[in-house]
Formats: structure tokens, sequence, C-alpha cells
């Protein structure tokens, strides 16, 4: 299928599949990644057709919302794609993406990693922080049903891989638990220029946080 045609029926399959989604993983935030990903490439120049259809597919069954099945986003994808006829390595390629674009997947030792992967990784990573990132962090947590903050909860600053994934702690502490680290973790120039605004207005945010906490 012809590169636009195949994008517009993956834009209208994701936003079918993702009508009711948390607001967070919805997609609007499907949307921004894409937006993102599409303009990092143009300085980077990798597979547009792998990078547009991974940044459109990498949250189309997050493993969050489904029992912690972290196969379940490569094989709807993989599924969807093999129904539009999609060459197998670029199947291949997207479900790769998928598997190792996620924060809790840097736990691991690195086992995949492609230029298209830095793109769509950067692109996701960029959306989880700044005042995007502020809203999508709140908007979780309250759909968990979390604190917003807790003192007597601090930040753990060692976690392994499965105390992440299994975290009830106040949003706040996923600022340090992962938000403020996504900056020195943006894989291409365009990415880490990106990222800086939004991580200086992720400490503002919190400065001012902590100062109508009293605990500045």
């Amino acid at each position: 299928m012809e590169h636009n045609k195949l994008i517009e029926a993956t834009v209208n399959f994701v936003r079918n599949t993702l009508r009711d989604a948390e607001g967070g993983h919805d997609w609007w935030h499907i949307h921004r990644v894409w937006t993102n990903a599409k303009l990092i490439n143009k300085t980077e120049q990798t597979d547009q057709l792998i990078v547009e259809l991974a940044a459109l597919l990498h949250d189309i069954a997050d493993s969050k919302f489904h029992n912690g099945d972290e196969e379940i986003g490569p094989r709807t994808a993989g599924n969807y794609l093999q129904s539009m006829n999609v060459d197998a390595g670029v199947i291949e390629h997207v479900q790769q993406i998928i598997r190792h674009m996620s924060f809790k997947a840097s736990f691991d030792k690195l086992s995949f990693h492609s230029p298209e992967l830095a793109v769509v990784q950067d692109a996701d990573r960029l959306d989880a922080i700044g005042a995007i990132g502020i809203a999508r962090a709140f908007t979780y947590g309250g759909f968990k049903g979390r604190e917003l903050y807790n003192p007597e909860i601090p930040p753990n600053l060692n976690m392994t891989r499965e105390e992440y994934k299994n975290t009830t702690a106040p949003t706040i502490n996923h600022f340090y638990e992962k938000l403020l680290l996504l900056k020195d973790k943006m894989n291409t120039p365009a990415g880490k220029a990106l990222a800086e605004q939004r991580h200086t207005f992720m400490e503002d945010y919190l400065k001012q946080f902590f100062d109508e906490c009293g605990s500045s």
C-alpha cells in the first residue's frame, strides 16, 4: 500500500482503537508523538515509514492497561500491519521499537537499537515532560487513585524494573523517579534541544508546587 494511504488507514485504526483510552494515553498523546517524531526525523533522516508507523502504534495496547502483558502491544500492532499487507521486515522493526522504547525497558540490558527507535523514543519522551508531561502524570495518577504528594513517602531513586512497574507512590514522586531523568536519556540532537526547555519548566513547576505546600 502507498505510504500516505497506509498512514491514513493507521490513523483511523488507532483513533478507533483508543477512543475510550485513559486521557494520558489517548489518540491525542499518539498524535503529539507522531508529530514530534516527524519533526525530529527531518534532521535524522531515518526510514520515514517505520518512524510513522511505530509512533502511531507504540501505545496501541499499553501493557499497564492489559494486566502487564508486555507482548500485547507488539502483537496487536503486528496483526494490524499484517492485515494491511505490510512487508514482514517493516512489521518486525515496528514491533521491536514498541518492545524497546518504554522507560521500563531501559532497566534491562539494551538488546535492540535502531535510528528509527531513537527518533520515536525521543518523541515519546518529549510527551512525558514539560507542561504536557505534568498534565499526563496527574491524569494517570488520578486514574490510578494515587495521592498527589505525601512527604512521608520519599521518591525511590534506585528502583528495580519490577518496583517501577508496580509502584503506587504519589504522583510527585514520579517526577524524580522518571520525568526529570528523561532529559539526559534523549538520543538525538533535536530531541535533546527540545527536552531542555521542557525540563526547565518542570523544575520551575516543582519549585512552585513545594512553595505552595510550604515544604520548599
